[in-house]
């Protein structure tokens, strides 16, 4: 089983520590999300991963191996961190023969990726020529090629129109059950929802999260319980007397934070008040993320507002 192993690192660009002592463990089988607002530290981190910028101090392997001294690195893992990097006077077809080449993977395995992400059709098409999108799937049959245990994607959805959007979401998890250790970052939400099994979030360089999705979700927003009652007939002050706050909404609707439909139920039923309908509101990944990183956000301003005034 192949890992990614971060361990104390530390990148400083002149008098700012980009990344700040960050240590996780992506393991293989699911699918990681990492997140965190622009500036966290992301994209650096991952470039530290790959070899691609040096760490001003502590590690980062794949697989026990610092991956700029693989010697065929594309086997060992896959990376989408630009979108830009196929030279573009190029065809498709020709920059994936030249990559396969330089790291001895059979040139029948380029038809293969370009098959996997639907650039067949323009394979002898120059890359200048490509859009966004269609860049996007280059790059992303560029990780592919070598086969790896590990795939590291930065923003893959980029660019996708939908059909490539929903490819992604049914890739990743694919790729992910085959027993591969896959690193993906997004500002979308809603894409990282869809696929990814386990978070790290990081803010301010620091890791501030490193837990599954659900359990993420739990610990960061606040479920609540929607229900609807007959006309004129109001359950939040008998809602109130259990410690609940009931809140009206403009269609009639109420909305209860921090609790459980079976005991809103049943308090409802004690005190004698029908229900037209009851029902969990699931916290979203959105809600958790925005509140852990506003109370982040909140305590590191409010910590630099203290020390400048000692």
């Amino acid at each position: 089983m192949t890992t990614i192993e971060v361990h104390d690192l530390i990148k400083v660009y002149g008098s700012t520590r980009a990344v700040d002592g960050v240590t996780f463990t992506v393991r293989p089988g699911v699918v990681t999300g990492f997140l965190g607002p622009n500036g966290a530290g992301k994209s650096t981190t991952m470039r530290m991963i790959l070899g691609l910028d040096r760490p001003t101090a502590g590690t980062a392997v794949i697989g026990g191996r610092v991956f700029a001294e693989a010697e065929h690195p594309v086997t060992l893992a896959g990376a989408l961190i630009d979108a830009d990097a196929a030279h573009p006077g190029r065809t498709a077809r020709n920059h994936l023969l030249a990559l396969a080449a330089s790291n001895r993977i059979p040139a029948d395995r380029v038809g293969a990726v370009l098959d996997e992400v639907g650039l067949s059709a323009v394979e002898g098409r120059r890359v200048s020529a490509f859009s966004l999108g269609m860049r996007q799937r280059l790059g992303i049959a560029a990780a592919l090629l070598g086969d790896p245990q590990v795939l590291i994607m930065d923003e893959p959805s980029n660019g996708l129109d939908p059909e490539g959007i929903i490819w992604i979401r049914e890739a990743l998890p694919r790729l992910a059950r085959e027993g591969r250790t896959v690193l993906v970052s997004s500002h979308l939400m809603s894409e990282i929802a869809s696929y990814a099994d386990h978070l790290l979030v990081l803010g301010e360089g620091r890791i501030l999260a490193d837990s599954s999705t659900d359990e993420f979700v739990r610990a960061h927003a606040e479920s609540r319980v929607r229900l609807r009652t007959p006309h004129g007939t109001r359950p939040d002050e008998v809602l109130a007397r259990s410690g609940f706050t009931a809140v009206e909404d403009d269609r009639g609707r109420w909305m209860v934070r921090g609790g459980r439909i079976d005991e809103i139920g049943a308090r409802l039923a004690d005190a004698g008040i029908p229900v037209l309908e009851l029902a969990d509101q699931q916290a979203s990944l959105e809600q958790a993320y925005l509140a852990l990183t506003s109370c982040a956000t909140t305590h590191t301003s409010g910590t630099a507002h203290r020390e400048g005034r000692s």
